[in-house]
């Protein structure tokens, strides 16, 4: 699962290029759902057929797609199935139930910094590092960069919210549309969803609601506060940081240079979290991710949690010496601090 045009055609294309035995179903189109909608075993297995490999391109748009594929893997034919799907929301509810235990499931990320790394070199993706904090890491951005601002613009307009709109929860697409562009100007701070209710003239529910089916159409991320019930920790807060800064930017029509700038830390900030996230997830890193604060506004960028063992981030564009606060020290003693900067950022962002 992810965002459309982040690769996933493209992946399982590359996957299965010049291997016999392949059927590529694209459910955009009427005639390949039709093929998989309400439909027996029995005429599930003759589709099948001999094929090796089938795949189900865009599976969010067949009506219950989970029994479809609950049905196809207890035919126990010799092939293997391939799903995409560009919105969890609706295909994670339609497959988790009908399809537990038969699914092994992945998400898709942009481009990653430790993928370019690979692709190209350190040193030439650090020469680059201003136009990923600008244009982000979508595969046509990075393959055409000189259609950047145009490709991300598109993207933003016509793709980002192509399923969330035909979702029946979401009524007012000018409302979202605000409520987009008010957490890109707000990357890296706490989101009140009281102050966002007011903003934008919606209840706080319905922001709250908002944001989650943002979250589950992979726009956005929430990393949530991490306390263990100090009397001083912000408990409840949310932050919200965005998968690509290309889109970021994109929804407030703002790819100045970065001189030219007075959020550069925020769009730092933002790649570094964006990254570790994608970095985790590839390499099967377990962490769990919050950021601390105190209602004294001590804050810690970011806290990885693993297997009890906290380690704290600070993201600075500009090299700069930082202390945790004392109140943190006091509380996790032992923890220890990095400071991410563009001197040293690789490591923190290696697959």
């Amino acid at each position: 699962m992810g965002a459309r045009q982040v690769g996933k055609t493209t992946l399982f294309d590359s996957l299965t290029h010049g291997m016999e035995g392949v059927l590529s179903l694209n459910c955009d189109n009427y005639d390949d759902r039709a093929d998989l909608e309400n439909k027996s075993s029995t005429e599930l297995r003759n589709l099948i057929g001999n094929h090796r490999v089938v795949i189900i391109d865009e599976a969010q748009r067949v009506h219950n797609i989970g029994l479809t594929l609950k049905m196809m893997a207890d035919l126990k034919v010799n092939a293997q199935i391939l799903v995409t799907g560009s919105s969890s929301f609706v295909l994670a509810n339609e497959i988790n139930e009908p399809a537990t235990g038969r699914i092994i499931e992945y998400q898709l990320f942009p481009l990653s910094l430790g993928e370019l790394f690979s692709h190209t070199s350190q040193r030439e993706e650090h020469r680059l590092l201003e136009q990923r904090m600008l244009y982000g890491m979508y595969p046509d951005v990075v393959t055409h960069p000189e259609d950047a601002r145009r490709t991300l613009t598109d993207l933003a307009n016509n793709y980002l919210y192509r399923d969330l709109l035909e979702y029946r929860g979401v009524k007012k697409p000018e409302v979202l549309q605000k409520l987009v562009r008010a957490l890109a100007l707000q990357v890296g701070s706490e989101v009140s969803y009281n102050e966002l209710s007011r903003l934008i003239g919606i209840d706080k529910e319905t922001v709250e609601s908002y944001i989650d089916l943002l979250e589950k159409c992979f726009v956005v991320f929430r990393l949530p506060a991490y306390s263990r019930n100090l009397r001083t920790e912000i408990k409840r807060g949310r932050k919200v940081y965005f998968y690509d800064n290309g889109i970021r930017n994109a929804l407030i029509s703002n790819f100045a240079p970065l001189e030219m700038r007075n959020d550069v830390g925020m769009l730092w900030e933002n790649l570094m979290v964006s990254e570790r996230v994608k970095r985790n997830a590839y390499c099967r890193n377990y962490a769990q991710m919050f950021f601390w604060r105190t209602t004294q506004q001590q804050e810690i960028d970011l806290i990885e949690e693993k297997d009890g063992q906290l380690e704290a981030y600070e993201f600075k564009w500009k090299n700069k010496d930082v202390k945790l606060p004392k109140t943190f020290v006091e509380s996790y003693p032992g923890t220890p601090l990095n400071v991410i900067n563009p001197g040293n950022y690789a490591d923190f962002v290696s697959v």
